[in-house]
């Protein structure tokens, strides 16, 4: 009997709490359910601005969304760090964390919400975290860190990562796109790269021109994709996993001060 009255207890104040969301704003309601699931970084974009590159990209089965809710979640540093000794045991572990599960979680993330949308009776697409759809374009059906540039959460870098100004490109990211009324959180943010040619010069198969982002100019002016594919084809052939990151490891803006040996004298 004790079990049943616990119990009664739980589903009631769970019902108490779900009146209480849904009273919220839909914005709130969607912003709150993705910070509860883990993720670091929430932004609402407003897709007009790329709709010709979305759809040349895509397709109008993506390109006929007006909004995208691009949300991220943050690298391990320790992890991160890992790749700049380039052994075996070290790659492993850092695939199996920030590519595997990090991505499984953003999937998870982005169908919770998609489903929320749903539930409050708008389309909602939710696109997969990182996955391939195109392989002689060596793409995705959108780009993930087009839609947080356009949300206002960092700028596409000389690497053609999206480069965060607290966490530089240690951030995987996922993206709903949807109809729903969702208010635009920020606008596309100007390069901060400056100078700086660190992904440049230490990419092994010299993939990066050095050029800074131009939406008007299409990726091969900045990003020689197909060789860097073969660069992690090459390194999955000769070591087992393929793995590079090093564009991500040295970007100055994600690198943190010292090392969790120096932290501790």
């Amino acid at each position: 009997m004790s079990l049943s009255i616990r119990y009664s207890g739980s589903s009631k104040s769970s019902r108490i709490q779900t009146s209480c969301t849904m009273s919220l704003p839909l914005d709130t309601r969607i912003r709150t359910l993705a910070r509860s699931l883990g993720t670091d970084y929430y932004g609402i974009a407003d897709l007009g601005p790329a709709r010709d590159f979305i759809l040349m990209q895509g397709g109008e089965r993506v390109a006929r969304y007006p909004v995208a809710d691009a949300m991220g979640i943050r690298l391990s540093d320790d992890l991160v760090d890992l790749l700049s000794e380039r052994d075996v045991e070290g790659a492993i572990v850092y695939r199996h964390n920030s590519y595997e599960v990090v991505n499984q979680m953003l999937d998870q993330v982005a169908v919770r919400v998609a489903n929320e949308l749903q539930k409050a009776g708008y389309h909602a697409f939710a696109v997969p975290a990182s996955k391939r759809t195109d392989e002689g374009e060596i793409r995705g059906i959108l780009s993930q860190k087009l839609a947080a540039h356009l949300a206002g959460l960092g700028w596409i870098g000389k690497s053609c990562l999206l480069v965060t100004p607290d966490h530089g490109p240690r951030v995987r990211w996922v993206s709903v796109l949807t109809d729903a009324p969702l208010e635009p959180t920020g606008t596309a943010m100007e390069p901060g790269c400056g100078e700086c040619t660190a992904c440049v010069d230490l990419c092994p198969c010299r993939a990066f021109t050095g050029r800074e982002f131009h939406p008007d100019e299409p990726r091969e002016a900045r990003f020689d994709a197909a060789a860097c594919d073969r660069f992690f084809r090459e390194t999955e052939n000769a070591k087992g996993v393929a793995v590079c990151g090093l564009c991500l490891y040295v970007c100055p803006y994600g690198k943190r001060k010292g090392t969790a040996r120096d932290s501790h004298g």
